[in-house]
C-alpha cells in the first residue's frame, strides 16, 4: 500500500508539473527567466516577512498570503518601471536589489522576533522556502495547491494564445486592439502568483530551474508550438515525477534530484548542438 505522504507528493508534483509545463515555453519565448529569478526570490523576502508576522499575530498561516502580496508588488513594481521607460532588465535590477536588502533586514527582525517568541520548527520553515518539502506537504498545503493553480491554469488557458502574441508580435497585438502592458501585467502577476503556490513544495532554488529548463529545453527540440507544449508538459510532469520515486527510495532530497536531472538533459542537448 502507498503511503499517504508519497499519494500527496504525486498529487502535488502533477499540479506543479502543469503549472511550470505550460508557464515554462512563455517565459523563454517572452526573455523573462531574469524578471523569473527576480520576482521567485522576492518570495523569500515576502515569506520571512510573513513569518515575522505569523509569530507576532500567533497565525503562520499568513506565510504564504503575505509572500503571495509581497511578490505581486514586486512584480507591479517591475511592471510599472517598464511603462516609465526603463528596459526590462533595468526595471528588474533596480527592484530586486532593493528586495535583496529587504531580505537581509527581515531575515534580522525575524531572529529578533523569534528571541522573543521561541518557535523551533520555524527554522526548518525558512529552509523549506529554499529547497522544498514535498514529502511534508500537508492536506491543506495541497488544497491550497490545487485550487490555487485550478485558477491559474485556466487564467493560462484562456490567455495562452495572447501571450504567445505578446511574446513575438506586441505592436501586431496592439493593432488588432490588444492591450499588450495589460497583457504583460497579467503575465507578471501569474509568474509571481504560481511562484508563490509552489514554492513551498518544490524550493526556491529548484523553482528557478525548472520554471525556465523545460521551456528552453522544448524550444531545443522544436519551432512548433504544440510540440514545444508538449514536451514542455510531459518533461516536467516525468523529472517531478521521478525525482520522487527516486528520493523514496534513496533519501536524497527530491527538488536536488529534478534539478540535476533537467540540467543534464540540457547538457547534453547543447552538447549535441
Amino acid at each position: 500500500m502507498i503511503p499517504e505522504y508519497i499519494l500527496r507528493a504525486i498529487l502535488a508534483s502533477i499540479a506543479v508539473s502543469v503549472l511550470l509545463g505550460l508557464l515554462s515555453p512563455i517565459i523563454n519565448m517572452k526573455g523573462l527567466a531574469f524578471l523569473t529569478h527576480a520576482t521567485f526570490h522576492s518570495l523569500l523576502f515576502g515569506a520571512v516577512l510573513g513569518m515575522v508576522f505569523g509569530l507576532i499575530l500567533e497565525n503562520l498561516s499568513l506565510v504564504m498570503i503575505v509572500a503571495l502580496i509581497v511578490t505581486i508588488i514586486v512584480v507591479v513594481l517591475i511592471a510599472e518601471l517598464e511603462k516609465k521607460g526603463f528596459s526590462s532588465d533595468s526595471a528588474v535590477g533596480i527592484v530586486a536589489s532593493f528586495v535583496a536588502g529587504l531580505t537581509v533586514l527581515s531575515f534580522g527582525v525575524l531572529y529578533k522576533v523569534m528571541a522573543s517568541r521561541p518557535y523551533f520548527p520555524l527554522s526548518e520553515n525558512i529552509v523549506s522556502y529554499l529547497t522544498g518539502e514535498i514529502f511534508l506537504i500537508t492536506l491543506n498545503d495541497l488544497l491550497t495547491l490545487v485550487v490555487g493553480g485550478i485558477v491559474a491554469f485556466f487564467i493560462m488557458l484562456l490567455l495562452y494564445r495572447d501571450f504567445l502574441y505578446l511574446s513575438f508580435d506586441p505592436e501586431g497585438l496592439e493593432s488588432y486592439g490588444g492591450n499588450s502592458r495589460a497583457y504583460l501585467m497579467i503575465l507578471y502577476v501569474l509568474v509571481g502568483g504560481i511562484g508563490a503556490l509552489i514554492v513551498k513544495t518544490v524550493g526556491l532554488i529548484t523553482l528557478q530551474v525548472v520554471a525556465v529548463l523545460p521551456g528552453a529545453i522544448a524550444l531545443m527540440m522544436s519551432s512548433d508550438i504544440r510540440k514545444i507544449l508538449g514536451v514542455s508538459l510531459f518533461l516536467t510532469l516525468g523529472v517531478e515525477l521521478s525525482s520522487v520515486v527516486l528520493a523514496y527510495f534513496t533519501g536524497i532530497p527530491p527538488s536536488g534530484l529534478a534539478t540535476i536531472m533537467l540540467g543534464v538533459i540540457y547538457g547534453v542537448l547543447l552538447s549535441r548542438r
